[in-house]
């Protein structure tokens, strides 16, 4: 039988190479008056950023626009949103990875309304009912991982001993469009691609074995982890090996890849995720290290020790049976038993870590000194689903195994 479930409000998504060429369209629909925020770095190198100031400039719009180095931080929404709040924007268009559009999404909830951003953040604050309305939202990313143009939340984060990185989430923040187009992920570097990839398998495994996972979203699930297993290492070698790399396959591992991490937002948005997003919130707060590398230098350890859990403590949980199909798929291969898949699963998110060289948690600053702390503070959403409910000393045995 068929458990119940809920799917939660999606944008509509534009998904094609070439669809870049439709946004300034979409933009006009709801006025005249557009706020681009971006990120800091590749997008405005390249001819797709022309484009479409000409091609908005032909249409007449008008154009404010920002740019967000990093993670955005509630006090840079904020300033942001006094800047342009009196502005009468019509519509909010984050172009770029997680952090642009969480920044675009965040400021689209807040410019038509007089709170801070702090009041609506979960965890922090007076954790206020959010009122709305908010000012439509067009997602565009240029990166495969988050797959943020496609939830509710705007992560916010402020960096430090203190620091903390929460979500101001509300079903009126989901984008109006996820435009999605593969062209725009030509310029990604393999660093990039890699924490990225890392990060869409992760949220895809994450949510797969969920204690909230759904026969919907499953589906999508395993067709986009098949999707990751095919093209991720791939297009990451060819990235490295730019020069002698065939653009028209590239293409379509580009596009693979895109569609993993549209899934991985989709399903994250409706299951939840677990214990490697549960150590990325605190690990991201008080440590300058991205999200994606936090994924996939983590991954693979967590799923083990996930495993390991479950086969003492836990040997009925289905999420067992789910770990071993995910072997399957993602080590292309059938196994006579279980244990073999277990231990061929995790193998392979370690090759693969090593492979596209993700870095260890030591190297941003986290020493055996900093964990106690990371444990302390790892109890929140994420790992409210992860398969199992896993104990302190599990919790730093993953910490001191990446350092």
């Amino acid at each position: 039988m068929t458990k119940p479930f809920s799917i939660a409000r999606l944008p509509r998504i534009e998904f094609a190479a070439g669809s870049f060429q439709r946004l300034p369209a979409l933009i006009e629909h709801y006025g005249k008056h557009v706020l681009l925020v971006l990120g800091s770095g590749r997008f405005k190198q390249t001819e797709h950023w022309s484009w479409l100031q000409q091609a908005l400039r032909d249409k007449s719009i008008r154009v404010e626009s920002c740019c967000v180095d990093g993670e955005p931080s509630p006090s840079w929404v904020d300033e942001q949103v006094a800047r342009f709040r009196r502005g009468n924007i019509d519509v909010v268009v984050g172009i770029g990875g997680g952090s642009p559009l969480d920044a675009a999404k965040a400021i689209a909830g807040l410019l038509r309304i007089e709170n801070s951003v702090m009041d609506f953040l979960e965890g922090v604050g007076p954790e206020l009912a959010y009122p709305g309305p908010a000012v439509p939202f067009i997602a565009v990313p240029t990166t495969a991982g988050t797959g943020s143009e496609a939830t509710k939340n705007a992560v916010l984060s402020i960096q430090g001993r203190d620091g903390f990185k929460k979500s101001f989430r509300d079903d009126a923040l989901v984008a109006e469009y996820a435009v999605l187009d593969p062209d725009l992920l030509t310029s990604c570097p393999p660093a990039l691609i890699a924490a990225n990839g890392m990060d869409a398998l992760t949220q895809l495994m994450e949510s797969y074995v969920s204690t909230r996972a759904n026969r919907f979203c499953d589906a999508l699930g395993i067709d986009a982890i098949r999707a990751v297993s095919e093209s991720l290492l791939p297009w990451y070698a060819q990235a490295v090996n730019a020069q002698t790399a065939d653009e028209q396959v590239s293409g379509a591992y580009r596009e693979q890849m895109l569609w993993a991490a549209l899934v991985s937002g989709i399903n994250l948005a409706q299951t939840g995720l677990g214990s490697v997003h549960g150590l990325a919130s605190p690990l991201g707060a008080f440590y300058p290290i991205p999200h994606g590398v936090v994924c996939g230098t983590l991954v693979a350890e967590c799923t083990r020790v996930n495993i390991a859990a479950m086969r003492t403590r836990e040997p009925d949980n289905p999420a067992l049976v789910k770990y071993a199909e995910l072997a399957t798929i993602i080590c292309d291969r059938h196994f006579h038993n279980p244990a073999d898949a277990w231990q061929a699963l995790v193998d392979t998110l370690s090759a693969w870590t090593e492979y596209m060289q993700l870095p260890r948690l030591g190297g941003y600053g986290l020493s055996e000194a900093g964990i106690a702390q990371l444990v302390a503070n790892a109890r929140g959403s994420s790992m409210q689903t992860n398969p199992i409910v896993l104990t302190d000393e599990e919790i730093a045995a993953i910490v001191r195994t990446r350092l």
